[in-house]
Protein backbone atom coordinates (compact mmCIF):
# COMPACT_ATOMS: atom_id res chain seq x y z
CA UNK A 1 0.00 0.00 0.00
CA UNK A 2 2.93 2.32 -0.87
CA UNK A 3 3.66 2.39 3.09
CA UNK A 4 7.53 2.63 3.46
CA UNK A 5 8.97 -0.22 6.37
CA UNK A 6 10.57 2.14 8.76
CA UNK A 7 7.32 3.72 9.37
CA UNK A 8 6.32 0.80 10.92
CA UNK A 9 7.26 -0.66 14.38
CA UNK A 10 6.30 -3.74 16.33
CA UNK A 11 4.77 -3.61 19.94
CA UNK A 12 4.90 -7.03 21.77
CA UNK A 13 2.35 -7.41 24.91
CA UNK A 14 3.63 -8.22 28.40
CA UNK A 15 0.61 -9.05 29.68
CA UNK A 16 -1.18 -11.85 27.94
CA UNK A 17 -4.90 -13.01 27.67
CA UNK A 18 -5.12 -16.66 29.65
CA UNK A 19 -5.48 -18.26 26.52
CA UNK A 20 -2.19 -16.70 25.01
CA UNK A 21 1.08 -17.44 24.53
CA UNK A 22 1.90 -14.67 22.34
CA UNK A 23 0.94 -11.17 21.20
CA UNK A 24 1.94 -8.64 18.94
CA UNK A 25 0.72 -5.09 17.33
CA UNK A 26 1.90 -3.73 14.27
CA UNK A 27 1.92 -0.13 14.40
CA UNK A 28 2.42 3.26 12.24
CA UNK A 29 3.86 6.46 12.70
CA UNK A 30 0.62 8.72 12.33
CA UNK A 31 1.13 12.69 12.43
CA UNK A 32 0.06 12.08 16.13
CA UNK A 33 2.57 9.66 16.80
CA UNK A 34 2.32 5.48 16.41
CA UNK A 35 -0.82 3.90 16.81
CA UNK A 36 -1.58 0.39 16.44
CA UNK A 37 -3.15 -0.88 13.00
CA UNK A 38 -3.30 -4.76 13.47
CA UNK A 39 -2.90 -6.74 16.66
CA UNK A 40 -1.63 -10.65 16.19
CA UNK A 41 -2.73 -13.25 18.82
CA UNK A 42 -1.29 -16.77 19.40
CA UNK A 43 -4.18 -18.28 20.88
CA UNK A 44 -2.65 -22.01 21.40
CA UNK A 45 -4.65 -24.99 21.55
CA UNK A 46 -7.41 -22.94 23.50
CA UNK A 47 -10.63 -22.40 20.86
CA UNK A 48 -10.31 -26.10 18.96
CA UNK A 49 -10.11 -27.84 22.96
CA UNK A 50 -13.19 -25.65 24.25
CA UNK A 51 -15.01 -26.66 20.88
CA UNK A 52 -13.56 -30.61 21.28
CA UNK A 53 -15.36 -30.36 24.80
CA UNK A 54 -18.37 -29.09 24.62
CA UNK A 55 -19.40 -30.25 21.12
CA UNK A 56 -18.05 -33.77 22.05
CA UNK A 57 -16.26 -33.85 18.29
CA UNK A 58 -12.59 -34.63 18.11
CA UNK A 59 -11.47 -31.56 16.64
CA UNK A 60 -7.65 -32.92 15.79
CA UNK A 61 -5.55 -33.21 12.69
CA UNK A 62 -3.20 -35.50 11.58
CA UNK A 63 0.43 -34.44 10.26
CA UNK A 64 2.23 -36.03 8.08
CA UNK A 65 5.28 -34.40 8.33
CA UNK A 66 8.46 -36.28 10.21
CA UNK A 67 9.54 -35.13 13.12
CA UNK A 68 13.48 -34.98 12.85
CA UNK A 69 13.93 -35.91 16.77
CA UNK A 70 11.89 -38.74 16.59
CA UNK A 71 11.97 -39.69 12.87
CA UNK A 72 8.17 -40.61 12.73
CA UNK A 73 4.91 -38.35 11.81
CA UNK A 74 4.15 -35.78 14.36
CA UNK A 75 0.85 -37.36 14.06
CA UNK A 76 -2.60 -36.26 15.69
CA UNK A 77 -2.97 -32.89 17.62
CA UNK A 78 -5.82 -30.07 18.22
CA UNK A 79 -4.18 -27.10 16.25
CA UNK A 80 -3.30 -23.53 17.64
CA UNK A 81 -5.19 -20.85 15.98
CA UNK A 82 -3.48 -17.58 15.09
CA UNK A 83 -5.69 -14.62 15.38
CA UNK A 84 -5.60 -11.10 13.28
CA UNK A 85 -7.18 -8.11 13.01
CA UNK A 86 -7.08 -5.64 10.98
CA UNK A 87 -9.03 -2.22 11.50
CA UNK A 88 -10.54 -0.83 8.28
CA UNK A 89 -10.90 2.52 9.29
CA UNK A 90 -7.07 2.68 10.69
CA UNK A 91 -6.05 1.38 7.72
CA UNK A 92 -7.42 4.11 5.46
CA UNK A 93 -6.28 6.64 7.80
CA UNK A 94 -2.76 5.26 7.54
CA UNK A 95 -3.20 5.63 3.58
CA UNK A 96 -4.28 9.10 3.59
CA UNK A 97 -2.08 9.94 6.63
CA UNK A 98 0.99 8.60 4.05
CA UNK A 99 -0.48 9.99 0.79
CA UNK A 100 -1.54 13.63 2.33
CA UNK A 101 1.27 16.03 0.74
CA UNK A 102 1.65 19.80 0.71
CA UNK A 103 4.16 21.28 -1.48
CA UNK A 104 5.67 24.83 -2.47
CA UNK A 105 5.62 25.81 -5.55
CA UNK A 106 6.66 29.00 -5.36
CA UNK A 107 9.08 30.80 -7.66
CA UNK A 108 10.55 34.25 -7.68
CA UNK A 109 7.46 35.27 -10.03
CA UNK A 110 4.73 34.51 -8.14
CA UNK A 111 3.81 32.43 -5.00
CA UNK A 112 1.91 28.80 -5.16
CA UNK A 113 1.20 25.92 -3.60
CA UNK A 114 -0.20 22.90 -3.94
CA UNK A 115 -2.02 19.96 -1.85
CA UNK A 116 -1.54 16.26 -3.08
CA UNK A 117 -2.40 12.37 -2.47
CA UNK A 118 0.13 10.23 -3.72
CA UNK A 119 -1.60 7.76 -3.43
CA UNK A 120 -0.15 4.31 -5.14
CA UNK A 121 -2.02 4.71 -8.36
CA UNK A 122 -3.71 1.04 -7.45
CA UNK A 123 -5.34 2.51 -4.67
CA UNK A 124 -6.66 5.96 -6.33
CA UNK A 125 -10.13 6.15 -6.63
CA UNK A 126 -10.36 7.90 -9.98
CA UNK A 127 -7.17 6.41 -12.56
CA UNK A 128 -7.65 8.77 -15.16
CA UNK A 129 -9.02 12.20 -15.52
CA UNK A 130 -9.95 13.51 -19.08
CA UNK A 131 -10.12 16.88 -20.16
CA UNK A 132 -11.27 18.54 -23.21
CA UNK A 133 -8.72 21.73 -23.50
CA UNK A 134 -12.27 23.14 -24.92
CA UNK A 135 -15.75 22.94 -24.74
CA UNK A 136 -16.15 23.36 -28.52
CA UNK A 137 -14.43 22.53 -32.08
CA UNK A 138 -14.96 18.53 -31.54
CA UNK A 139 -12.80 18.14 -28.43
CA UNK A 140 -15.39 17.06 -26.00
CA UNK A 141 -16.25 14.43 -28.66
CA UNK A 142 -12.56 13.03 -28.61
CA UNK A 143 -12.38 13.16 -24.83
CA UNK A 144 -15.57 11.15 -24.83
CA UNK A 145 -14.79 8.80 -26.93
CA UNK A 146 -11.22 8.19 -25.39
CA UNK A 147 -13.33 7.68 -22.01
CA UNK A 148 -15.44 5.13 -23.90
CA UNK A 149 -12.32 3.34 -24.34
CA UNK A 150 -11.17 3.26 -21.17
CA UNK A 151 -13.72 2.74 -18.66
CA UNK A 152 -14.36 -0.70 -18.66
CA UNK A 153 -10.91 -0.98 -17.73
CA UNK A 154 -10.36 0.97 -14.88
CA UNK A 155 -12.29 4.37 -13.42
CA UNK A 156 -12.15 7.32 -15.15
CA UNK A 157 -13.89 10.93 -14.84
CA UNK A 158 -14.42 13.99 -17.13
CA UNK A 159 -14.20 17.45 -17.09
CA UNK A 160 -15.00 20.37 -18.99
CA UNK A 161 -15.19 23.35 -16.46
CA UNK A 162 -12.50 25.26 -15.32
CA UNK A 163 -9.07 26.53 -16.68
CA UNK A 164 -6.72 23.33 -17.31
CA UNK A 165 -4.29 24.54 -14.40
CA UNK A 166 -7.61 24.14 -12.04
CA UNK A 167 -8.45 21.47 -12.95
CA UNK A 168 -4.94 19.72 -12.89
CA UNK A 169 -5.10 20.58 -9.18
CA UNK A 170 -8.46 19.48 -8.00
CA UNK A 171 -7.46 15.77 -9.66
CA UNK A 172 -4.07 16.19 -7.14
CA UNK A 173 -5.89 16.87 -3.82
CA UNK A 174 -8.20 13.68 -4.66
CA UNK A 175 -4.97 11.62 -6.08
CA UNK A 176 -6.27 10.86 -9.68
CA UNK A 177 -2.35 10.09 -10.78
CA UNK A 178 -2.91 10.36 -14.34
CA UNK A 179 -4.65 13.29 -16.31
CA UNK A 180 -5.18 13.64 -19.86
CA UNK A 181 -5.76 16.54 -22.22
CA UNK A 182 -7.54 17.21 -25.67
CA UNK A 183 -6.61 20.09 -27.55
CA UNK A 184 -6.05 21.49 -30.97
CA UNK A 185 -3.17 19.29 -32.03
CA UNK A 186 -4.93 16.53 -31.27
CA UNK A 187 -7.10 16.50 -34.47
CA UNK A 188 -4.48 17.35 -36.31
CA UNK A 189 -1.83 14.12 -35.29
CA UNK A 190 -4.28 12.24 -32.52
CA UNK A 191 -1.87 12.96 -29.68
CA UNK A 192 -2.74 14.27 -26.39
CA UNK A 193 -1.03 15.34 -23.00
CA UNK A 194 -0.67 12.76 -20.41
CA UNK A 195 0.34 14.34 -17.09
CA UNK A 196 1.74 12.45 -14.13
CA UNK A 197 0.14 13.67 -10.41
CA UNK A 198 3.34 13.22 -8.45
CA UNK A 199 6.13 15.13 -10.56
CA UNK A 200 3.64 16.94 -12.39
CA UNK A 201 6.06 16.31 -15.63
CA UNK A 202 3.75 15.98 -19.08
CA UNK A 203 4.74 13.53 -22.09
CA UNK A 204 2.44 13.81 -25.93
CA UNK A 205 1.87 10.70 -26.66
CA UNK A 206 -0.79 8.78 -28.90
CA UNK A 207 -4.27 8.57 -27.64
CA UNK A 208 -3.99 4.78 -28.86
CA UNK A 209 -1.52 4.41 -26.02
CA UNK A 210 -3.48 6.15 -23.41
CA UNK A 211 -4.81 2.61 -22.05
CA UNK A 212 -2.03 0.85 -21.96
CA UNK A 213 0.11 3.38 -20.50
CA UNK A 214 -2.22 4.01 -17.12
CA UNK A 215 -3.18 0.12 -16.86
CA UNK A 216 0.84 -0.30 -16.76
CA UNK A 217 1.19 2.61 -14.24
CA UNK A 218 -1.14 0.99 -12.00
CA UNK A 219 0.84 -2.40 -11.62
Amino acid sequence: MGIPADKYRFHDHVKLAHYADAACDIEYEFPMGFKEVEGIHSRTDFDLKQHQEYSKKKLLYFDNDIDETTGKPFGNYVPYVIETSIGLDRTILMVLSEAYVEEDLSTDEKQDSRVVLKFPPKLAPIKLAIFPLMKKDGLPEIARELMHECRDHFFCFYEEKDAIGKRYRRMDAIGTPFCVTIDHQTKEDQTVTIRYRDSMEQERIHLSQVREKVIMGLK
